[in-house]
């Protein structure tokens, strides 16, 4: 059964998966990620895919509810953390109750996020500083404070989700394009620096995915499911980021999309 962050941590062990190959910290693979966002859409898809392929996980997200629904659909051992990644107290209590629990960290996905579409003069203050900090600033965050815990598991991983909008962003996307076109340059910053202790970032941008965030942009009739990604795909790549199939592309953007441009 999953945890809560209130629950006694028991002794971690071995993870546990089936229908997925095992990691195992002791043989230098990956054991323990956190994902933000783990509430719903690419963020529960990841989950359910690590936790099939043996990580113990750390699912952050505002609402427990949600929380609730992805840990029931995840093997193995996982401890559900409601916190607000976006303000730093909750990413720096998410991070202690990962490595409380757990006993490390080995991965962190950075999968929260929010879209609200708003022209520049309908755009608050505000509004602009919520989709800063939800898109932006909990990946700083979480790597600032998750940071450590990777060195000392020799090093680590951390993924990022952006969107083909920091390049190519819908007219009303101005807050959201600029928080995922800064997150490409921390990245890029943050794998530099974590290139001599062994720690990878890798940053996807992947199109239209079919999910509930989407839906409240673009509806059937405007943009087709068959014509968007489904979050699985997005997750299976997300593994390849972890298990190091990917790793010359740390520090780079990978541009995922369900046709060729």
């Amino acid at each position: 059964m999953p945890e809560s962050a209130g629950d006694a941590p028991a002794a971690p062990g071995r993870p546990a998966g089936s229908g997925g190959s095992s990691r195992s910290a002791g043989s230098g693979g990956l054991a323990v990620a956190l994902i933000s966002g783990a509430g719903r859409g690419i963020g529960r898809a990841t989950a359910i895919e690590l936790a099939g392929h043996g990580y113990r996980l750390g699912l952050v997200s505002r609402s427990r509810a949600e929380l609730d629904k992805t840990a029931e659909r995840c093997r193995g051992e996982c401890l559900a953390i409601a916190a607000d990644v976006s303000d730093p107290r909750g990413a720096e209590s998410a991070v202690e109750a990962v490595v409380e629990r757990f006993g490390r960290l080995d991965a962190i996905i950075n999968c929260a996020g929010m879209a609200p579409q708003a022209s520049i003069e309908q755009t608050t203050p505000q509004l602009w500083r919520d989709v800063i900090d939800v898109n932006l600033s909990s990946v700083f965050y979480t790597a600032h404070y998750g940071w450590k815990s990777l060195l000392a598991a020799g090093g680590g991983v951390i993924v990022n989700l952006s969107s083909e909008a920091a390049r190519d962003p819908f007219p009303g996307f101005a807050a959201y394009a600029a928080a995922k076109a800064g997150m490409h340059l921390l990245a890029k910053v943050m794998a530099r620096e974590g290139a001599a202790v062994n720690i990878r970032v890798h940053t996807l941008a992947p199109a239209a995915v079919e999910t509930a965030m989407l839906r409240k942009i673009l509806t059937a009739e405007q943009l087709p499911v068959d014509q968007t990604l489904d979050p699985r795909e997005i997750a299976a790549v997300i593994v390849q980021c972890l298990d190091g199939s990917l790793s010359p592309t740390s520090g780079e953007v990978i541009y995922l999309h369900k046709t060729a441009l």
